[in-house]
């Protein structure tokens, strides 16, 4: 399944750059994220908690940074489990950012994602949906972040 989006922060790109890739910034703006550590400076150990239709769902996974381009692009790779033998999942990531009029940067996003187990019978629609308003959350948490950090 592809699932592709962005969003617009008024930010610099490089101190977006910055910011973007620390696990306590990824922690306290990715929606329903539990942890996200770094296990070392390209691999992160995530929990990650979402409701899809009507199911909760609890995903442990471990995503590797596999291309890095400072200040805009990063590939990473991931793979893991929904909890409670829900299935199994890998993903591909690709996140750019490029300068936009305005002092704002665009941050576009295109994912691969393969579902196995049960977790995939709900559907690619649903699933699609929910990961279009994480991705949404996920614009408008990080530019409150973006804020916090400035004012400082």
């Amino acid at each position: 399944m592809k699932i592709e989006g962005n969003f617009k922060l008024k930010a610099d790109r490089q101190a977006a750059w910055d910011i973007m890739l620390q696990p306590g910034t990824l922690a306290s703006c990715v929606p329903g994220a539990k942890k996200i550590e770094a296990v070392d400076d390209r691999t992160y150990d995530c929990l990650v908690k979402q409701s899809v239709g009507p199911i909760s769902v609890s995903l442990q996974f471990i995503v590797k940074l596999t291309e890095v381009n400072p200040p805009e692009y990063v590939k990473a790779e991931g793979r893991g489990e929904a909890l409670g033998k829900m299935g199994t999942f890998n993903v591909i990531l690709e996140v750019t950012l490029k300068e936009a009029s305005g002092g704002e940067i665009e941050v576009s996003y295109a994912s691969d994602v393969n579902i196995v187990g049960k977790l995939a019978t709900f559907g690619e629609r649903i699933m699609r949906a929910k990961a279009k308003t994480v991705g949404e959350e996920l614009g408008t948490n990080l530019q409150k972040k973006m804020q916090e950090l400035t004012a400082k």
